[in-house]
């Protein structure tokens, strides 16, 4: 039996800051997503990710100063909220009884409250048991109870994990992000006592080419790749720099003068969501898709689901009923360019190979 709260109930309950007050009351506002100037790419691949977080992730290279960290944690203030198990430590989902954790499973009344959608943060310097979780095994052994302290995978769950500079994440780290990827389950174990915890999340990764590339394992784990550069002409540069002044003048005035356009991102996410399960795609982008992967030549299928399931989530952003071959056009840079062969008689770059591709298979 689940219980239902407002977030206010919620709050008093939990000692938890209703989402509304959360912003007042952790400083100042984040940068809202609807004033992001130009980045469209990125900006649509974050959107599709958080339609439909099946998708896979977004990994954003680029210039540095080109907005990229401050567009994800725009994000955050800008997805809807979502209900959770009051006070349970992973944000279970109380109407996923299959994903319960074992705490929620065992609680016959659970009550549900209204909870902000995680963003979190992983720096380069975490160690194991930060991002795992750890076990106290004194208590463990002198009172026979598994105490475990939750680390930043289970403070992600079913909401968004952000590596900044994820070329330059320890080998070790990215191994565990693969095999909770992989599983959606976190599992740590230390002197053969146990703990496993659901671990869902879209993982969002950010950096810059000059200081390295990501290992080939952790970048196929990431749906789309997102190539940001520093804009070119002047109306867009200008524009920038007077909206960051504004931001730094009074963070919270500038807050309020978007929070309008921010609203309707969010409804349009929402919409989005109820539509994406009734919206068609038909055998013939299918077999488009398949056609372009082909002509490209890339490795595995990973590469047709990723590039139908983004056109799906972007048709049911756009409100249209089924997906065409139009919107696979939109999306097939970012969902393919990171999945290419290297080509040593083709010096050409990722997004060019693709988009010659798409205009030899589709036509321009």
């Amino acid at each position: 039996m689940d219980i239902a709260l407002d977030d206010r109930a919620a709050a008093a309950l939990t000692g938890a800051t209703p989402p509304r007050r959360a912003a007042r009351a952790g400083g100042r506002p984040p940068f809202p997503f609807a004033a992001i100037v130009g980045q469209d790419e990125m900006k649509l691949a974050l959107l599709i990710a958080a339609v439909d977080p099946s998708v896979g992730g977004v990994l954003v290279f680029g210039d540095r100063g080109t907005g990229k960290s401050t567009t994800v944690r725009a994000l955050a203030a800008m997805l809807p909220t979502m209900k959770a198990v009051a006070g349970c430590r992973f944000n279970c989902d109380p109407a996923q009884a299959a994903q319960l954790c074992d705490a929620c499973r065992a609680d016959p009344r659970r009550v549900v409250q209204t909870v902000p959608v995680p963003v979190v943060d992983l720096p380069l310097g975490a160690t194991e048991d930060r991002v795992a979780g750890a076990l106290d095994i004194e208590r463990a052994l002198a009172e026979g109870v598994k105490a475990f302290e939750p680390g930043l995978l289970a403070r992600a769950h079913r909401g968004f994990l952000y590596i900044d500079e994820a070329n330059l994440l320890e080998d070790h780290l990215v191994d565990l992000l693969l095999d909770v990827a992989a599983s959606g389950e976190n599992v740590v174990e230390r002197e053969g006592i146990s703990i496993r915890h659901p671990a869902r999340f879209v993982l969002i990764g950010s950096g810059n080419p000059e200081e390295g590339e990501l290992r080939p394992q952790l970048l196929d784990r990431f749906g789309l790749s997102v190539e940001v550069r520093t804009p070119t002409d002047l109306p867009t540069r200008i524009e920038v720099v007077k909206r960051r002044d504004a931001y730094e003048r009074n963070p919270a005035r500038f807050a309020r003068a978007w929070e309008a356009a921010n609203r309707d991102l969010r409804t349009r996410i929402l919409a989005a969501r109820k539509r994406l399960p009734k919206t068609v795609v038909p055998d013939a982008t299918l077999e488009a898709a398949a056609k372009l992967c082909i002509a490209l030549r890339t490795d595995g299928l990973r590469g047709e689901l990723t590039l139908v399931r983004a056109a799906r989530a972007l048709a049911a952003l756009d409100g249209d009923a089924q997906v065409t071959v139009a919107h696979l056009k939109r999306v097939a840079p970012p969902a393919l360019r990171h999945r290419l062969r290297r080509d040593p008689l083709d010096e050409a770059v990722s997004t060019t190979r693709v988009e010659r591709a798409v205009a030899e298979v589709f036509g321009p």
